[in-house]
């Protein structure tokens, strides 16, 4: 899915290089007219490498570039002298990206830290005529090709790595609620959608500690069998460690939409459920007294093991209870 700058699911084309090819030279210097064979090793075809790289947030790279080739080994020469193995390429992605043969849809890794993961091998040098040398073969003159390299298709799919997800129908208040506890500006409107793409945001909490919070686009009933947005953005709710549903205050029924949401996240992935969670009623400032009290008893009486917490992005109320809950059940 791509959206502006945002790229999350790309198919991409690598080669590694082929092995040099192994020398048959002979040895030959002044008054050594037959010298025995000195013909050296081929090198190694480069690897094609994944960086993990915390500072992208995208795969939007690749929109450019589709096709990655690492360099040839070189030949040997004399000498035993190995040739110079070719040039790894190495390609940066952002922590979360999942690598996949797009051939076979296996999984062949996951880039979750830095460092670097070879996808493809380089071909391995040949070698040269004077590992051939033996007693009954003083002068071969047969050296090995190089091996070849790797060529394949791999698919990149990132999921956001993020420490919180928010979880809601559109226009639930999620958006909101990021640009008001991060410096993330991301885009609001009154209409359903607006979110076509995970944003993020860095909470700020008490003693200088803080938490990554992602806004990701808004679910609707049927999304794990693809409706709306479907698995698009449900698969980068699997990184998250603790999930915020966001149920607007004015909602018909307030349970009946934590329940939709519970399902089709058992539907997705049933994994999703054993997380940490805890549900956030938006849009508090639209309730007078009366009717804010008289929705905190309902919480009370369907979340009864569910923490929860009501808010207002807009007036800040309840803010500050709901980022002490998610820092607590990040560090339960």
């Amino acid at each position: 899915m791509t959206e502006g700058n945002f790229v999350d699911y790309v198919k991409i084309h690598v080669r590694s290089g082929n092995g040099g090819r192994g020398s048959t030279h002979f040895h030959r210097e002044k008054y050594i007219t037959k010298g025995g064979p000195d013909g050296g090793d081929g090198g190694r075809g480069g690897h094609v490498i994944l960086r993990g790289d915390k500072g992208l947030w995208t795969l939007i790279s690749f929109k450019f570039k589709r096709h990655f080739n690492a360099e040839h080994g070189f030949s040997g020469s004399k000498s035993r002298s190995t040739g110079a193995d070719g040039t790894d390429i190495i390609i940066p992605v952002p922590l979360g990206t999942v690598v996949l043969d797009s051939q076979t849809g296996e999984r062949i890794t996951e880039i979750t830290e830095e460092g670097d993961v070879i996808v493809a091998k380089g071909g391995m040098g040949g070698r040269g005529n004077w590992h051939f040398k033996s007693s009954t073969n003083q002068a071969p003159r047969y050296a090995q090709p190089g091996r070849a390299g790797v060529e394949r298709d791999i698919t990149l799919e990132l999921k956001v790595l993020a420490d919180v997800g928010l979880v809601g129908f559109p226009n639930a208040g999620k958006s909101t609620l990021l640009s008001a506890i991060t410096s993330a500006k991301p885009k609001i409107a009154d209409y359903p959608f607006t979110t076509l793409k995970p944003n993020l945001g860095i909470v700020q909490h008490r003693n200088f500690s803080s938490f990554i919070l992602a806004d990701i686009p808004g679910i609707i009933e049927g999304a794990a069998y693809g409706k709306g947005l479907g698995h698009y953005f449900l698969r980068h709710i699997e990184r998250n460690s603790v999930l915020l549903y966001v149920i607007p205050a004015d909602a018909p029924d307030i349970k009946e939409q934590f329940t939709i949401l519970n399902k089709e996240l058992a539907q997705y992935n049933p994994e999703l459920l054993d997380k940490h969670f805890m549900v956030g009623i938006s849009k508090s400032d639209l309730l007078d007294e009366e009717l804010f009290e008289a929705i905190k008893d309902e919480c009370s009486r369907s979340f009864t093991e569910i923490p929860f917490v009501l808010f207002s992005s807009v007036s800040q109320q309840g803010l500050s209870a709901l980022k002490d809950k998610l820092w607590g059940l990040l560090n339960d």
